[in-house]
């Protein structure tokens, strides 16, 4: 594989589990084949990462009809800690929707002192 900078190389910045998560913000009623075939995982393991983020908390699942409609729940942290006290609502609006905020339907404001924080920094410990 042939990076887009011309270096080779197997690797991805995100692991499987946000690569869902990212296509899931862009289109919560897309079936497992078809966020299978985008992120480039069999349709059994986008089953088993959907089934991790929401027994996590990550994302709601509803029924409409047949179809399965996912909710991304933007408050979560992050669960590694490197990005102790980060959320993901943030990383999935500048993925997902090209900086948009990525909200669930009864999702609450924030207070804006905890919306802005300097790029690296972590909460006091």
């Amino acid at each position: 594989m042939v990076t887009p900078d011309g270096r080779g190389g197997t690797w991805t910045l995100l692991t499987g589990h946000g690569h869902v998560l990212v296509e899931i913000a862009r289109s919560p009623q897309a079936r497992m084949r078809d966020i299978a075939a985008v992120v480039d995982l069999t349709e059994r393991a986008v089953q088993a990462i959907v089934a991790d983020l929401e027994a996590a908390g990550y994302l709601t699942r509803s029924r409409d009809g047949r179809r399965n409609i996912y909710t991304v729940k933007p408050d979560m942290l992050f669960r590694h800690q490197a990005q102790e006290g980060h959320r993901v609502g943030p990383f999935l609006a500048l993925l997902a929707t090209g900086g948009e905020a990525v909200t669930e339907p009864e999702a609450r404001e924030e207070p804006a002192d905890s919306q802005a924080k300097p790029h690296g920094s972590r909460p006091a410990r």
